[in-house]
């Protein structure tokens, strides 16, 4: 990790509160393992979490903000493979795969990650069935999510797979108020990213959504005017 910033304990929130599900799972000695193991640190917008090649040593939970999973491809054009949301774990895959970590972790806004050593939690997994199902239940659903990605990119056009991300966000981020701004605000190059497309395709897309008053812009935030109609971009790809 680069550039972190440990946040007191009396302003973290409690682990019960980042992970009900697998809280619910632990006894009492578990539990204070994973007490006595956790840290809280800040990222700052750009700071890097993990990169690629690092040595997993931790699992992360995302308590406050928002951070994305990239990888560089061919050319060094980045692909986004996944947006976090908070209480999305993340970071494990490599650990329980046995390799080092094959994507960049960066925050995309000033973020609070909480901390916890993979060993410790490895050492519990191997003891309490429950909280193994729980994680192959979790790395299950990544590669759910993984699979119709790979399809999203390899078979819909530009219009489809922009379309897509922008559904898919409203889904993992929610929306403003007004209930119709995504509560997530990508600059262009990372909403291509996001798409397999250049920056400038991004821009143009948006522009032709936007004039077929399907969303509106205001500088970074994407307001949904007709979620039908995007429903259907995205479908026909």
């Amino acid at each position: 990790m680069t550039d972190r910033h440990s946040v007191a304990p009396e302003r973290c929130p409690h682990l019960s509160t980042l992970m009900p599900e697998l809280w619910a799972l632990l006894d009492e000695r578990e539990r204070e393992q994973l007490l006595i193991g956790v840290s809280f640190y800040v990222f700052q917008k750009g700071e890097v979490i993990f990169e690629v090649d690092s040595t997993p040593k931790y699992c992360y939970i995302l308590a406050k903000g928002q951070v994305k999973i990239s990888k560089d491809g061919i050319g060094e054009k980045s692909q986004i493979l996944r947006m976090i949301r908070p209480l999305d774990f993340f970071g494990i895959q490599a650990y329980f795969s046995g390799q080092n970590n094959s994507s960049n972790a960066v925050a995309i806004c000033r973020s609070m990650v909480c901390i916890l050593p993979i060993d410790i939690l490895e050492s519990i997994v191997l003891s309490n069935a429950r909280v193994g199902l729980f994680f192959i239940q979790k790395l299950a659903r990544k590669l759910f999510e993984t699979d119709q990605l790979t399809i999203s990119l390899a078979q819909k056009h530009t219009r489809g797979r922009l379309a897509e991300s922008l559904l898919m966000l409203k889904a993992k981020y929610g929306l403003e108020p007004d209930n119709a701004t995504i509560s997530i605000y990508l600059s262009r190059q990372e909403l291509a990213d996001l798409s397999n497309m250049t920056a400038s395709n991004a821009i143009r897309t948006l522009y032709s959504f936007e004039e077929e008053q399907v969303i509106a812009l205001d500088g970074r935030k994407i307001k949904i005017m007709d979620e039908d109609k995007l429903r259907e971009i995205s479908k026909m790809g």
